[in-house]
């Protein structure tokens, strides 16, 4: 069950059962949880107060990496394991997640020279288990502006190349999620856990649930609960205990989206920005994006949105590394803005906190997932599984098995199958009445999972002022990935919030009046649903004041 239309069903069902495992936070870390326990034998409800990936998960670098900048903070730890995880996630979701070369260019006076570059990279590929074929090699300044042309030719003394991994954060989660609930998690969003229920030992076993799109509530009870709530998790353990001393301490990441008809990025590049942080310029789908920042942030995680500050600073770092391109406020189309939540670590700036993963304990057996990174997510997930098993003490439930576990969408038997893959299901794309462009675009973005889209589209019919293939995606993302709402289609569906702001502008209204048809929403749910919509656009363009 993943259908926004059986949410009435699924809390009947989340009420009337005792789960072995209740997971508040559906970003993910809470979806690799859920997978996790799920594929080991458990009965699994996850609930989240927003959307799935409405928090940190839909507002990263976009990127499956091990951490290159954490070598310089010898986090050498994080760097294996994380590197090493990188493989693992492209070969279970290669629809999601794609090789991208990543060029480190150096310069006079830089954080990074020739030696510190080459030695590093080696360091990097060597920890990370990288392949032959991928391991970094070291470039001339010719090379590396044959490479990228846009990069400050002043002081130029060479570049390393390496690889990393390109994702869609928020459609990586959707996956987790979608394959959880095909092996039988109960899924869902925007649900909020209120309070927790305790036995007669002061154990917690499961919450008061709030829904938030109607306002009914239901108790969720299990054996055991685990807070993945991200930048939220001290507000959940607030509920509880947070006895242990330990806290979060919030970073702010913010990214701007330019069109490549102004700033035509050829290649993705990772560079320091004139105040020594470091900073990716990565091309996309005809954009281009820069980030991140990396600021404290104190405010409400939901309302996190870019400054004018912010995007100066952007444009700024930019301009500085690519000065022929000069970019100014306008040519920004988009922002997105995140908070990561990192561990407090007294008196460290942002950049200098570890993004590592720590498992805290309370009293009453909450367990708490703090800190760490998007690409280390399956492995945080194995750890605190195994510390639920631990708890059995006994053979209940088996072994981690999410190392070879294809994800919704990713059923290849071989990554490089992926291309042939799309071409095919293009040519059937005519088969539905939709266009060879759009089944290539479909076929790319949904996997295996382009059929059931292309069937969603045929039934569509005409009408709402959108074409099929659109339709058939609102249709698919209602019924096969629990979307409730415009902003969860426009923002965490299809990233076209954030990367084809144009449309949005265009065809938001529209989106938001098919939807509330299929969902059959009052009027006062409509104008609700509009303004949650505006309010999207809102903090995506970057207009708060600095």
């Amino acid at each position: 069950m993943f259908s926004t239309l059986l949410r009435p069903k699924m809390k009947q069902h989340a009420s009337k059962f005792q789960f072995d495992l209740l997971v508040i936070g559906g970003g993910i870390t809470g979806a690799g949880i859920a997978l996790d326990a799920v594929t080991r034998g458990m009965s699994v409800l996850l609930v989240d107060m927003q959307d799935f990936a409405e928090g940190t998960s839909s507002r990263s670098t976009k990127l499956i990496h091990g951490g290159l900048r954490y070598l310089k903070q010898m986090e050498l730890k994080i760097v294996a394991e994380t590197g090493r995880e990188r493989k693992i996630v492209y070969e279970n979701a290669p629809h999601v997640t794609e090789p991208e070369r990543m060029l480190l260019p150096f310069h006079k006076g830089g954080t990074f020279g020739p030696f510190m570059t080459s030695a590093g990279l080696a360091m990097y590929d060597r920890l990370a288990g990288v392949e032959k074929s991928e391991r970094r090699t070291m470039l001339s300044p010719e090379e590396t502006l044959r490479l990228e042309p846009l990069l400050n030719r002043e002081g130029l003394l060479g570049g390393g190349h390496y690889v990393e991994y390109r994702t869609d954060d928020a459609r990586l989660t959707l996956e987790v999620l979608k394959k959880a609930a095909e092996k039988g998690a109960l899924c869902l969003n925007h649900c909020k856990a209120e309070a927790f229920i305790y036995d007669r030992e002061g154990k917690v076993v499961g919450a008061h649930v709030r829904d938030k799109l109607d306002n009914s509530r239901f108790r969720a009870e299990a054996e055991h609960v685990v807070n993945a709530a991200g930048p939220w998790v001290d507000e959940v353990r607030e509920l509880d205990d947070v006895s242990n001393g330990k806290h979060l301490r919030l970073s702010k990441g913010v990214h701007i989206v330019i069109s490549q008809s102004r700033f035509p990025l050829r290649q993705a590049v990772y560079f320091d920005s004139p105040d020594g942080r470091m900073i990716f310029a990565i091309p996309r789908d005809g954009k281009a994006y820069v980030g991140t920042t990396d600021t404290f942030y104190d405010g409400d995680p939901a309302k996190a949105a870019a400054t004018e500050e912010d995007v100066e600073y952007l444009l700024k770092a930019a301009n500085s590394m690519f000065p022929g391109v000069r970019l100014v406020r306008n040519d920004v189309e988009s922002t997105w803005a995140g908070v990561r939540p990192l561990i407090h670590a007294e008196g460290k700036n942002p950049s200098e906190i570890s993004r590592k993963d720590e498992i805290w304990e309370s009293p009453s057996g909450l367990l708490t997932m703090a800190g760490g990174k998007l690409t280390g997510y399956r492995k945080m997930a194995e750890d605190a599984v195994d510390r639920i098993v631990r708890r059995y003490n006994g053979g209940t439930f088996g072994p981690c098995i999410t190392r070879n576990l294809r994800l919704s969408g990713g059923d290849f038997d071989d990554p490089d199958h992926l291309e042939n893959f799309i071409r095919g299901k293009a040519n059937e794309a005519e088969l539905y009445g939709l266009t060879y462009e759009d089944g290539l675009e479909i076929a790319g973005f949904y996997g295996t999972n382009a059929d059931l889209v292309f069937r969603f589209a045929h039934a569509a019919g005409d009408g709402a002022g959108l074409s099929a293939a659109v339709r058939g995606r609102i249709l698919y993302a209602i019924h096969a990935e629990m979307a409730a709402t415009p902003a969860d289609f426009l923002v965490r569906r299809t990233g076209w919030m954030f990367f084809d702001a144009g449309r949005v502008q265009e065809e938001g209204s529209k989106v938001a009046a098919y939807m509330a048809d299929l969902l059959s929403l009052s009027s006062e749910e409509k104008v609700k649903m509009l303004d949650e919509l505006d309010l999207a656009i809102g903090q995506t363009a970057g207009l708060q004041g600095g």
